[in-house]
């Protein structure tokens, strides 16, 4: 087991250590690399009063002075991207040169945020009488509590962090149990900035016990949460005793439509490089791929053809597919594709886990292309998270925005085509909160990432992330007679 120096929490400030660990494993080996702090009710309570005696004095500084330390953040990050990529591609098990990406992508949607928090601006409107003056101002909401995921804990540390502390708010940060350690190293580089005492707290352990010993303190007015949709939903139940705010950006069953003027080529790329990106675990990531019947055969061979030249193996292996996170992800996978066969689908390329010397010990699935595939599989009705691609015909827009409708989820969507009625009438039209036209690109730090539906509610990224993180306020001055 390979030992680090990183196993603490943050709290106040300063490196907090407990006896209790929790194991940290390399989805590529298996193997436990590392164990971190099993934080609980005590170590959480202590972050989040840290964080309430910070709120007042960092809520006051000019949002040039936060932005100083947000932007000393990103270039930290930078400074040390190679080290953190491996860390990375170590605990989470994606290629080195999608961490590469995502330390980057990181720092840049830091460096954002910096800027944006100059730029949160009120209103004055026009009174109901003559002495009366209203103006809206916005306010950081407070304390919040931030909760991300296995699939890019990278990204997701900055995602939430970012907009939060650019607004004014003070954060303690549960990151999942899978990958705790690049979100501990992250906050380290934070730390260097001489970031103010308990802005910034940072709590690794069980997400229950933690998760609830933040939803039952009335001083934390806010959670932001990216996860699955159960848990989302269990979320929204505990928010509701205290009206606490929330964020939630769950699953997603994101589709793809390819129409026959597409530019199929262009196409078959960017959907090989959405669905097998991360293994597949990405939550708008294509789950099922819509091929017109008149180019169905043309582009499922060219599909296939690509899939076939991915390289599986250990992230810092020059590979461009990692293993998936752990062995119920495997069994999932499993699980969906014995389904879908039982009903007609076939297997044209993948279909099995790889078990070769090299692969033994990890979480590794063959990229997996499945024809012939209809709406009655769990298959197209369920969150895939893995390295699967069914694909179905169709002959009518009609029968793909009927799909989007009837589907719980709303996340992403995206379609290719050349005909710009089309564009328009299908980007109105498709029921998600996120459309993709000729590309299959979303995630950018101007731009709002989220869904409707069960897919969760609020908004990060853009300014309208930022918002996320403010309240308004209304003020009404009445003015005396002279």
């Amino acid at each position: 087991m390979q030992q680090t120096t990183m196993n603490y929490l943050w709290i106040n400030g300063e490196k907090f250590d407990v006896p209790e660990t929790i194991d940290v494993i390399n989805p590529a080996t298996g193997q436990v690399i590392d164990q971190v702090p099993n934080g609980g009710e005590k170590e959480t309570k202590l972050a989040i009063d840290a964080a309430y005696r910070a709120f007042k004095p960092w809520a006051k500084l000019s949002p040039n002075r936060r932005a100083s330390y947000l932007l000393a953040w990103a270039d930290n990050l930078l400074e040390n991207r190679e080290k953190l990529a491996r860390l990375l591609t170590e605990e989470q098990g994606k290629p080195l040169t999608e961490s590469l990406d995502e330390i980057e992508g990181s720092a840049q949607f830091i460096k954002w945020y910096a800027e944006e928090g100059k730029r949160v601006y009120g209103d004055v409107i026009a009174g109901a009488s003559e002495n009366q003056r209203i103006s809206v101002i916005k306010q950081p909401v407070g304390v919040c509590g931030l909760i991300t995921p296995w699939n890019f804990p990278g990204a997701m540390v900055a995602r939430k962090v970012a907009p939060a502390l650019a607004a004014g708010c003070t954060v303690i940060l549960k990151p999942a149990a899978e990958t705790p350690r690049t979100a501990i190293a992250m906050f380290e580089q934070l730390m260097k900035t001489g970031l103010p005492d308990g802005a910034a707290n940072l709590v690794t352990g069980r997400a229950s016990v933690i998760g609830d010993t933040m939803f039952r303190d009335q001083r934390v007015r806010k959670i932001s949460f990216k996860g699955s949709t159960q848990v989302g939903k269990q979320l929204m139940k505990r928010a509701a005793d205290q009206v606490k705010r929330i964020s939630l950006e769950l699953g997603g069953n994101a589709p793809v439509i390819v129409f026959p003027d597409a530019n199929i080529d262009l196409a078959a790329e960017a959907i090989v490089g959405n669905k097998f990106e991360n293994c597949g675990q990405m939550c708008n990531g294509i789950n099922i791929i819509f091929a017109h019947e008149e180019i169905r055969e043309v582009l499922t061979e060219k599909i296939a053809a690509l899939v076939n030249r991915l390289k599986v193996g250990i992230g810092t292996d020059n590979v461009q597919l990692g293993p998936l996170i752990n062995e119920s992800s495997l069994n999932n996978v499993e699980r969906l594709l014995r389904d879908a066969k039982e009903k007609g689908a076939r297997v044209l390329t993948g279909g099995k886990r790889i078990k070769s010397a090299a692969h033994m010990n990890g979480y590794f699935f063959a990229p997996t292309v499945v024809s012939d595939v209809t709406l009655d599989m769990k298959l197209t009705q369920e969150e895939i998270f893995g390295p699967v691609a069914p694909i179905l015909s169709f002959r009518e827009e009609q029968e793909v925005l009927e799909f989007t409708e009837n589907s719980p989820y709303g996340l992403a969507a995206y379609f290719f085509t050349r005909d710009v009625n089309r564009v328009y009438r299908m980007a109105e039209q498709l029921d998600a909160g996120m459309i993709g036209i000729n590309s299959t690109q979303l995630s950018v730090p101007q731009a709002p990432f989220g869904g409707i539906k069960e897919s969760g509610m609020g908004r990060e990224g853009g300014h309208y992330g930022l918002e996320e993180f403010l309240e308004l306020k209304y003020i009404s001055l009445t003015l005396e007679n002279e």
